[in-house]
């Protein structure tokens, strides 16, 4: 009887092949799975990149709020400083018009005195305030 060579070539690759189907179908199975933890991986990745990115605003706005709070405080110090400088120069200022005051009133009061007294033709500016051989007051004087 002839031989089959056909069915001997089957017989012969059936359990290879039916091998080979097997590798396949646990490649594919392989394949899934890793497709299905990677876009869990990918998934979980993006869920921790949202939150570091959420801890890292809320940081800058912690960061940017102390930031302006120290500015605050160095521009009030600042300014408490110009108002006591200020407040020391006005003292200053005060001081010497409460000084001056009186000479320059007393000035005042001879050169009205005088004005007056040149329009009524006497003197009122007694003499010992007038300067030496004129009708003004002396310089320096009250």
């Amino acid at each position: 009887m002839p031989a089959d060579r056909s069915a001997e070539l089957r017989a012969e690759l059936a359990q290879p092949l039916a091998l080979l189907e097997r590798a396949e179908a646990e490649a594919r199975t392989v394949r899934e799975r890793a497709g299905t933890a990677a876009a869990s991986r990918r998934q979980d990745a993006e869920q921790q990149a949202e939150a570091i990115v959420a801890a890292a605003r809320a940081e800058a706005d912690g960061v940017r709020k102390g930031a302006a709070e120290r500015v605050r405080r160095a521009a009030e110090g600042e300014a408490e400083a110009l108002l006591a400088e200020a407040e020391r120069e006005a003292a200053v200022v005060r001081e010497r018009a409460r000084n001056r005051t009186p000479a320059l009133a007393d000035r005042v009061l001879v050169l009205v005195r005088e004005d007056l007294a040149a329009g009524e033709g006497k003197p009122l500016v007694p003499e010992d305030q007038l300067a030496p051989g004129s009708r003004k007051p002396q310089e320096g004087g009250p």
